[in-house]
């Protein structure tokens, strides 16, 4: 199972929207996908349709008052997507849980439980580099920073690649930057050129080759409370959705691919050797 936390602490940059469409994205491809909405404002729940106030439990619940993932999680009407939903109470998590031994772990020992029923885990963190967005990075085993094509858009990115830094060192060892995404991108601007090939600069093969464009449909289907592929299956957004999936789908397969082919290519010489070894054998025992 992969575990992915979309951060990024400059708010506006598309980090809700990715997550929720991304998600149902890899949904619509048969993947097993969770959401899990660390964001107080609530805003990958509100997405998907519900009402913060009239949930009974939420992430909050899991982190403050030790209660199962089973009991928060929510089967969404989209298949294969399901949600652990916030609501506001979670923006209290961080004063509450100061004092608790073990506070930056809770979330990844409760996603132990249930984590061998999805193909996917996506966190949608809050636009804060504290004690929830902590939570997220020493649960997930992929960092993806969406990235808003705009002239601010690396401005403060050096303190979060930092804080992914020392939690792999300390916390969670192989945590790691795993793709960039180009957001509200628009190819007639040449703001949005030039904040792309700064950005291929600086994290080179991690940026995702697809680019979600600016696109009116993606900004309107949260009021409806729905993903882009139920407001509007043929907008532009829902195409580069679509795409990015199985972008993250085709590295998944290589990753598999280059892990099964080390051990074949050695199993294949020892075969060899082993068959040669033979042949001396019975050349010594001939010859006897």
């Amino acid at each position: 199972m992969r575990k992915i936390a979309v951060i990024n602490q400059k708010g506006g940059s598309g980090k809700t929207t990715t997550v929720v469409n991304t998600g149902a994205a890899l949904a619509r491809y048969g993947k097993q996908v969770l959401l899990v909405d660390l964001d107080p404002q609530a805003h990958t729940t509100i997405h998907l349709g519900y009402n913060p106030p009239e949930l009974n439990k939420s992430v909050y619940d899991i982190l403050v008052n030790e209660t199962s993932a089973d009991e928060v999680l929510l089967k969404t009407q989209r298949k294969n997507l399901s949600l652990l939903p916030a609501k506001i109470e979670l923006a209290s998590a961080e004063i509450e849980l100061v004092n608790t031994i073990g506070r930056e772990i809770i979330l990844r020992d409760a996603l132990k439980k249930i984590e061998d029923r999805f193909d996917y885990v996506l966190i949608d963190c809050p636009p804060s580099l504290g004690l929830l967005t902590l939570n997220a990075l020493t649960s997930a085993r992929e960092v993806f920073i969406p990235i808003q094509a705009e002239f601010f858009a690396l401005e403060g990115l050096t303190k979060l690649l930092q804080t992914v830094r020392i939690v792999s060192e300390r916390i969670n060892p192989g945590t790691r930057i795993a793709g960039v995404i180009l957001t509200m991108f628009d190819q007639r601007k040449n703001i949005c050129k030039e904040v792309a090939e700064k950005v291929e600069m600086h994290f080179r093969n991690k940026l995702f080759r697809t680019r979600i464009r600016e696109n009116v449909k993606l900004a309107e289907a949260p009021s409806f409370g729905q993903t882009i592929f139920e407001f509007s299956s043929s907008a532009h957004g829902a195409e580069d959705y679509l795409r990015l999936a199985r972008e993250i789908i085709r590295g998944e397969k290589n990753e598999e691919k280059r892990t099964r082919t080390g051990p074949s290519k050695l199993d294949k010489v020892n075969r060899q050797r082993e068959a040669s070894k033979g042949k001396g054998n019975k050349k010594i025992r001939s010859k006897r």
